[in-house]
């Protein structure tokens, strides 16, 4: 089982010491939260495993910080195999099978920049150089895609998209599959780019992720923009 069934699963509290504290402040006093933190909680008092990991679920959040964001990469929700989810959309730790979608990511990677397929998927180097690695729902039930979906989480990574609507420096959003591509609504500021494609899954890769050239289109507008462009080939922490 995953979780802790005496545990008070808190979003404040898992920001504490994050520039994302002040940014969401107000969000996160919301009544909205406090039932979604309420029903997490619920789920592991029932015995039901939860992905990914207590600690990881604002891992996205705590790896990449506010001010340091240079792109978003947004996607569904986690992984809901034992295993895979942690914390940051499309990664997985060293050792676990690369799941289908993060192939297919690496698949156009290749293809858009001319990269060599990794071995692995961690993505922290990612995170590390400004890419928030973002689901638009962060938590899920094992073995039951989207099982959180309408708790309340698309409304807080909206609230985080919102947010970085705000952001002083240009940012390039790239929105994957419908779940995400609904956040471009919020990203009104036209210092910002918005990059929209099919989910990279195999039900939809096919549609059109492959040869969207998301990651070239990033670092191009990085680059007229000013800002330092993303390294992709460094997939793991320096």
């Amino acid at each position: 089982m995953t979780g802790c069934n005496d545990a008070r699963f808190s979003i404040a509290e898992s920001l504490n010491g994050t520039s994302w504290l002040q940014v969401l402040a107000a969000e996160l006093e919301t009544e909205y939260l406090k039932k979604l933190e309420l029903k997490i909680s619920e789920d592991w008092a029932n015995g039901i495993s939860v992905y990914p990991e207590k600690s990881s679920i604002l891992r996205a959040l705590t790896a990449t910080q506010w001010n340091s964001v240079r792109v978003v990469i947004m996607g569904q929700d986690p992984y809901h195999g034992e295993g895979q989810a942690n914390g940051l959309a499309f990664a997985v730790n060293s050792g676990i099978r690369l799941p289908p979608s993060i192939k297919n990511i690496y698949k156009e990677l290749s293809s858009d920049i001319g990269l060599d397929v990794p071995p692995n998927a961690t993505l922290t180097g990612w995170a590390e150089q400004g890419v928030l690695l973002l689901n638009s729902v962060l938590t899920v039930r094992a073995q039951e895609p989207l099982s959180h979906a309408g708790w309340g989480w698309e409304r807080f990574t909206e609230a985080i998209v919102r947010s970085l609507n705000e952001h002083p420096e240009p940012i390039v959003f790239m929105l994957w599959g419908a779940p995400a591509q609904k956040k471009a609504a919020w990203v009104s500021n036209p210092r910002h780019l918005v990059l929209q494609a099919p989910h990279p899954s195999p039900l939809s890769a096919h549609r059109g992720f492959f040869g969207c050239r998301h990651f070239s289109s990033a670092n191009d507008y990085l680059q007229r923009s000013g800002r330092t462009p993303v390294r992709w080939e460094q997939v793991d922490s320096v």
